[in-house]
């Protein structure tokens, strides 16, 4: 996921928010294992200087590296490994830009001076691929819309 990035949101008046967010990290892929790899990551935004009562914003998540949002696919060199990024723990809504079958999060808040929210991003590498050993990654740009 992408480095820390700056936006301004004048919609909520004078405000500078901060996005961050930390990787979902599968760690080591058994092929032979008969469970899902299931791990999370975080979507932190913070804003100050709010001057509204209310508001929201959207989290969009990109496909990567994949075509489609159906299947995510991490690379290592020509190999490849299935995954996706989804809004729940129960892992049945893929998380997208809400095109190609997937839903964005949307988030709402109260404050007047401030707005600190972390939304957990929720992983899944199935299980039964068969791979070859290697350093599997992709990138996922992550947008915020006010």
């Amino acid at each position: 996921m992408p480095a820390p990035a700056q936006a301004a949101c004048d919609i909520l008046a004078l405000c500078t928010c901060t996005v961050s967010a930390t990787g979902v990290d599968f760690g080591s892929y058994n092929p032979v294992a008969v469970t899902d790899n299931d791990s999370s990551g975080t979507v932190r935004v913070r804003c100050s200087l709010v001057l509204a009562l209310a508001g929201s914003y959207t989290i969009q998540l990109s496909r990567g590296s994949s075509p489609t949002y159906a299947q995510r696919t991490m690379t290592s060199g020509a190999s490849t490994l299935h995954y996706n990024l989804y809004t729940s723990n129960a892992r049945n809504q893929i998380w997208g830009d809400g095109t190609g079958g997937s839903l964005s999060v949307t988030n709402t808040f109260a404050a007047l001076l401030g707005v600190d929210q972390t939304t957990t991003v929720y992983g899944r590498a199935p299980a039964g691929q068969n791979v070859a050993p290697g350093s599997y990654a992709d990138t996922i740009l992550v947008t915020i819309v006010f």
